[in-house]
């Protein structure tokens, strides 16, 4: 007992590790396009004249991250071959950061006044966004052991959502001076940085499997991952868990895609009132949050704090209605925000980890794309259909049902709890 405690690592070891650096700068890259093909993107299409109905569908591109698993096998099991030389990992990230630049640079080119090339646009930059986002996560997990995850989650988390304000705040205030289009060519130029970073990080060390005959590697890489995680954990945990996945984070995901820019605004908020509130200080309180939940990972494991945070973060979608009732009330909006932060960013870590604890190593990418896909997928769909919904029923019972899912997830919660009450504290159960 006594060597497993000293063997421990402390919290300050954990967020001081050698990959805590590069997991900030690859949360950066991952969090700048994120949301310049949903929230912000929202703002443009509005000032375009684009309808409420019509925004959350062309925002919607952003849900090519949820079915980014369907090519992750391609980054567990092929190499880059222009991009060899960074070995696995950092080839595959650098051709989706060098993808995303591309794609900035042509919506800039494009403008919505070409819709249809736009929205094109917009699809390749959510398409190497999300192949970023399998890089990334690939990387973290596999460069250092799952009790260290909670900590690199963390300074992921920090980048991520510098990045978010940067892509929020700081593009809404800088596109009341300046054209939407030089807004975005700017965030296309400042993600040569994370480029830089991809350069001089450390591969994490992984054997590349066997070149094999080519159905055996179809199978190897599209089957074999689903299979294995039904194996180890058994048919009915396996399909209960995947159940719980795709109910926990609805409250969360369907207020990410493009409902909450038109909300905001018709709230009587300024675009720059926006920007400070909500992507500048409600940022920062994430961050704060971020790292709470990280240290909690690192005392606790993932799974105590995740039950937590599941239920205290799905209930302050409640909150907006509050606002609602108080349009253009900075004092409310700050309030609402500095709760929904706090918990979303308390939320990350242990949702994070507990994945990554679920996952086998020997299909990182395949695994963790498919589980993180049935988190984000229900709520992304969800927000496609927000804006009918919400000019139907209006705003209050729109965040009313995106609550509602917590009700069957807190369920399977208890069902789940004894199963994984230890996961993530030595490795994946």
């Amino acid at each position: 007992m006594s060597v497993a405690r000293a063997a421990k690592p402390s919290i300050w070891q954990a967020f001081t590790q050698p990959a805590a650096g590069p997991m900030f700068v690859f949360g950066f890259s991952s969090g700048l396009p994120f949301l310049l093909v949903a929230g912000t993107l929202a703002y443009w299409l509005k000032q375009h004249g684009v309808v409420l109905k019509e925004i959350t569908v062309i925002a919607s591109a952003g849900m090519l991250y949820a079915f980014k698993f369907l090519w992750a096998p391609l980054l567990d099991h092929w190499q880059v071959p222009w991009f060899a030389r960074l070995g696995r990992r950092r080839g595959w990230l650098l051709l989706a950061q060098c993808g995303v630049i591309a794609g900035l640079v042509a919506m800039a080119w494009l403008t919505p006044a070409q819709l249809a090339p736009f929205i094109a646009a917009t699809v390749w930059v959510a398409f190497f966004g999300a192949t970023q986002d399998i890089a990334v996560d690939a990387y973290r997990i596999e460069i250092a052991p799952p009790d260290q995850q909670g900590a690199l989650v963390a300074t992921y988390s920090l980048g991520y959502r510098i990045a978010l304000m940067v892509a929020g705040a700081f593009a809404l205030i800088l596109a009341d001076h300046i054209a939407w289009a030089q807004v975005y060519l700017l965030l296309a130029a400042i993600m040569l940085i994370p480029i830089g970073a991809n350069l001089f990080a450390r591969e994490p060390v992984a054997d590349l499997q066997p070149a094999l005959p080519w159905r055996v590697a179809m199978r190897h890489a599209l089957v074999d991952p689903f299979a294995d995680f039904f194996r180890r954990y058994g048919i009915v945990l396996a399909l209960v868990t995947l159940a719980f996945l795709l109910l926990f984070k609805i409250p969360e995901q369907a207020t990410i895609g493009g409902i909450m820019g038109p909300f905001h605004r018709d709230m009587q908020f300024s675009q720059t009132q926006i920007g400070a509130i909500t992507k500048i200080y409600g940022i920062w309180i994430g961050i704060a949050g971020a790292f709470v939940g990280g240290a909690m990972v690192v005392r606790w494991g993932p799974w105590k704090p995740l039950c937590a945070m599941v239920l205290l973060c799905g209930s302050c979608n409640l909150l907006y209605l509050l606002l609602i009732a108080h349009p253009g009330n900075l004092w409310v909006l700050a309030a609402v925000i500095s709760a929904e932060n706090l918990t979303l960013g308390m939320l990350g870590p242990p949702t994070v980890a507990f994945l990554s604890a679920l996952v086998n190593r020997e299909h990182t990418a395949t695994q963790y794309a498919l589980l993180s896909s049935l988190v984000n997928l229900p709520g992304k769909l969800l927000g496609i259909f927000a804006g009918g919904i919400a000019t139907a029923v209006g705003y209050g019972a729109y965040f009313v049902i995106t609550v509602l899912a917590l009700v069957p997830a807190t369920v399977l919660l208890i069902w789940l709890w004894p199963r994984y009450r230890d996961i993530g504290r030595e490795g994946a159960a």
